[in-house]
Order: C-alpha cells, then structure tokens, then sequence
C-alpha cells in the first residue's frame, strides 16, 4: 500500500470517528434533556428513547471502533474489484 492509498484509509477513518463523536454528543445532550423533562412531568417515559437509540449509538460504534469494521478491512475494495471484473 502506497503512501497516498495509507492517506486516503487515515482520513476516512477520521471522518468515522467524527460522525461518531457528533452521534455520541448529539444521544448525550438529546437524552439528558428528555430525562430532565420525564422528571418534571413525574414518568419514567425517558428510558425507552434513551435504550433504542442507545442500541443504534453501540452498533455505530461497532462500525467505528471494531478494526477493520463488521465485514473486514478490505470487503469494500474486494467488492469493487470483483464489479471491475465483471464483463457486462
């Protein structure tokens, strides 16, 4: 791998990173906001927003932070290069 293609991986990675952070600071302050307002109305209304998103937030993770994602470090390539292949 050359150094443009090490590049090219490095800065996609950081951008998963930063659409994680933002999707990790947008549950934080959206949930802490629906428990304050379950407080004040007196239900414990706010516990299923905070479990269902919470499941997307950890399979976002999964994503971002597993090394070489849920279906390997080079499925997107392989999968391009069998499509180049192809004779259509």
């Amino acid at each position: 791998m050359d150094e443009q293609q090490r590049y090219a991986r490095a800065r996609a990675q950081v951008a998963r990173l930063r659409q994680f952070y933002t999707h990790l600071a947008a549950y934080v302050l959206v949930n802490a906001g629906l428990f304050l307002l379950s407080l004040f109305t007196g239900g414990a209304w706010s516990i299923w927003p905070l479990l269902g998103w919470g499941i997307g937030l950890a399979a976002h993770a999964a994503v971002t932070f597993i090394p070489g994602g849920l279906l390997g470090a080079d499925w997107e390539e392989r999968q391009i290069q069998r499509m180049m292949e192809r004779k259509e």
